[in-house]
């Protein structure tokens, strides 16, 4: 008898704490923040994916990470750095032949599947700056989308290419990439509920010719200061968020 209410008494605890977790409302993808467009995403299943590590010039404190993938939107130095990662992480470039062609990237790691979207990093089909790729991760029934270093409008076959996405990581900074009026073109393009701007200006890119995240967020409403690591809601926001993280 007393084995039997042990076993219930467990079977009740294992039910109040997996509907405490339910609860909570927070599904299993993290997302940290590291300055400029670098990120590490967690999915559920435990891959990590650090998107477009800087190098140690660009300012930022070097962090200690050590992802199953590593991601390059193009092959400039604040965004190819993969000596960042620690261990032996796969490396998925969105460009070729030294960045000069786009690379038809469609990946599976873990449970993530990894496709690209080709771009170009300024609004004159790359003649100044080159190629860029847009990088779009699936996982549990999510679709993030991390746009590099984004130069332009998109076209209407790059936001069918794109998709629906519940994330994006968005440059807002302009001179190297789209300003803060082109990137709300570009969302207004693909409407994603949760957006998080980054290449921004900061005081660790102080002297970078590129604007503070405060130019984006002018008169824009559901700004949220979310801090330099957060999880994302079970339940997505039913009108755009703008989440600011902080790169430490």
């Amino acid at each position: 008898m007393c084995i039997v209410l042990a076993l219930v008494t467990t079977l009740a605890l294992v039910v109040v704490a997996f509907q405490e977790a339910e609860s909570e409302g927070v599904r299993k993808v993290t997302l940290r923040y590291f300055g400029h467009a670098t990120f590490l995403i967690t999915a559920p299943d435990g891959t990590t994916i650090l998107t477009d590590p800087f190098d140690r010039s660009v300012g930022y404190p070097m962090p200690d990470v050590r992802p199953s993938v590593v991601t390059v939107s193009h092959e400039h130095f604040d965004h190819n750095f993969v000596q960042m990662a620690k261990g032996n992480p796969k490396v998925i470039r969105g460009l070729k032949d030294g960045g000069k062609e786009w690379a038809q990237v469609k990946e599976q790691v873990g449970k993530v599947t990894i496709t690209t979207v080709p771009t170009y990093h300024d609004g004159s089909k790359g003649s100044h700056r080159g190629k860029n790729a847009i990088f779009v991760f699936e996982m549990d029934g999510l679709r993030l989308a991390h746009l590099g270093d984004l130069g332009h409008v998109l076209t209407e076959d790059q936001v069918k290419a794109v998709g629906s996405v519940n994330v994006v990581m968005i440059p807002v900074g302009g001179f190297f990439t789209i300003d803060a009026k082109e990137a709300d073109q570009v969302l207004a393009q693909i409407k994603p509920p949760i957006v998080i701007p980054m290449h921004f200006r900061t005081e660790a890119t102080a002297s970078w010719s590129i604007a503070p995240v405060d130019e984006f967020l002018k008169g824009k409403a559901n700004v949220k200061r979310v801090g330099h690591q957060v999880d994302l809601p079970a339940e997505l926001p039913k009108s755009i968020e703008i989440w600011v993280m902080s790169y430490k």
